[in-house]
C-alpha cells in the first residue's frame, strides 16, 4: 500500500509543464558538468528574487548541506549557538565540529525564546544559527529589532534560515549588506515543489563570502535548468503556496473544533499535541506518514505537513478514528 507522505514538508503540487520540460531537457546533458554560465544564471535569478547584489549569491545541493559546510568552516574556536528544538541535520554537524555547542531552549506551550538569555550566550566568539519560522514549531522567532539586538555581539556569526521564507512573508535580506557578519540560507525545495532538485541557496554578507566563494556547486543539469524555469515565472508558486496556507488554516480550525490543541504556524506544517503517545506509529500503520516530534518537545507532539484536500480530509479521518478508539479502551 502506498503510504500517504505528510513527514517531509514537501509541497503535494508537481511543478508546471514548462518547469518539467526544462528539468528533461537538463537530463539530455547528463554526460556533463554543470557549466559556469548556467551556474551564473541561476545566481542572477535568485538575486533579482531575493533584492539582493548577486555577489551575494551563494548556491549548493540543499540548504541544509550549505548550513552543514558554514558550521565546519566557521566553528573552529568559535561556540555554536542554536535554539531547541531545531532541524536536526544541522544539530548533529554542529556536534561533530563545535568547541561548545549551546542549544536554547524555547519555552512550552508559547514556544517563545529567552533574547536576554540568548545575548548572554554569544558574547564569547560565537556562530549563531537560527530557523525563522522554526521547524517543527512554525513559530517566528525573530523580528528585524530582536536581529538587531543580537548583531550587537562582537565576534558574532549569525546565519537566519529561512526555508519557509515563502509561507510567513518574513525576511531580513534588507540587513545584509549593513551586516557582513550575518547569512541568511533558503531553499527551493518547498515552495516551488522542487525537493527532488536540491537547490539551496544562501544570501551571505562579506565574511561569509571571503571563505564561501571558492565552493563550486556541482549540480545536476537538470535541477539547475528546473529551477532557472521556476524563477522566470514563480507566479504558479505564489499560487501554490496560498493554496497550502488556506487548506493549513482550515485543518488547523477542523483541529480546534475537535478540541485538540493544535498551534499558530508560518508555515506549510501544523504542530499538534495529542492525548496519544504513539499517535505517530499507529497514524503509520493506517498507512499515513506523519513526523513524531516527541523527542523535542514531549509526549504526544506531531507535525504534519499540509498536503492535498482530500489528503488532509483522509488524515482528520484516521486521526478522529484513532481518537474515538483510544476514548472507548479509556472507558473500558
Amino acid at each position: 500500500m502506498k503510504k500517504l507522505r505528510l513527514h517531509m514538508n514537501e509541497l503535494p503540487y508537481l511543478p508546471p509543464e514548462n518547469v518539467l520540460s526544462a528539468a528533461r531537457k537538463g537530463l539530455e546533458e547528463i554526460n556533463r558538468y554543470a557549466d559556469p554560465e548556467t551556474l551564473d544564471r541561476l545566481r542572477s535569478l535568485l538575486a533579482q528574487y531575493s533584492g539582493v547584489d548577486k555577489k551575494s549569491i551563494i548556491i549548493g545541493p540543499g540548504s541544509d548541506m550549505l548550513l552543514r559546510e558554514i558550521t565546519h568552516l566557521f566553528s573552529k574556536d568559535r561556540n555554536i549557538v542554536m535554539i531547541s528544538p531545531t532541524f536536526l541535520p544541522t544539530v548533529k554537524s554542529a556536534k561533530q565540529s563545535a568547541r561548545k555547542l549551546t542549544r536554547i531552549r524555547m519555552r512550552i506551550p508559547d514556544f517563545a525564546v529567552n533574547l536576554d538569555l540568548l545575548i548572554k550566550e554569544i558574547q564569547e566568539p560565537s556562530l549563531l544559527i537560527i530557523d525563522n519560522p522554526n521547524n517543527p514549531t512554525g513559530k517566528i522567532l525573530l523580528d528585524d529589532e530582536a536581529v538587531k539586538q543580537i548583531l550587537k555581539a562582537e565576534n558574532l556569526l549569525f546565519v537566519i534560515d529561512e526555508a519557509y521564507y515563502e509561507f510567513s512573508g518574513i525576511t531580513f535580506t534588507h540587513m545584509i549588506e549593513e551586516y557582513p557578519n550575518m547569512a541568511i540560507s533558503r531553499s527551493m525545495d518547498k515552495a516551488f515543489s522542487l525537493a527532488g532538485a536540491r537547490i539551496g541557496y544562501l544570501i551571505a554578507g562579506d565574511i561569509f563570502l571571503e571563505k564561501m566563494l571558492q565552493l563550486y556547486a556541482y549540480l545536476p543539469q537538470s535541477s539547475l535548468y528546473a529551477a532557472i524555469a521556476a524563477l522566470q515565472n514563480p507566479d504558479y508558486m505564489k499560487k501554490n503556496v496560498s493554496r497550502i496556507i488556506d487548506e493549513r488554516e482550515r485543518i488547523f480550525q477542523e483541529l480546534k473544533k475537535r478540541q485538540i490543541d493544535v498551534f499558530n504556524t508560518s508555515t506549510n506544517f501544523i504542530l499538534i499535541k495529542t492525548n496519544i503517545p504513539d499517535m505517530a506509529v499507529l497514524l503509520k500503520d493506517s498507512g499515513i506518514l506523519i513526523s513524531d516530534v516527541s523527542s523535542q518537545l514531549g509526549d504526544g507532539f506531531i507535525r504534519v505537513s499540509i498536503g492535498l484536500p482530500e489528503e488532509n480530509n483522509l488524515f482528520l479521518a484516521v486521526f478522529d478514528k484513532i481518537n474515538k478508539i483510544n476514548e472507548i479502551n479509556m472507558e473500558v
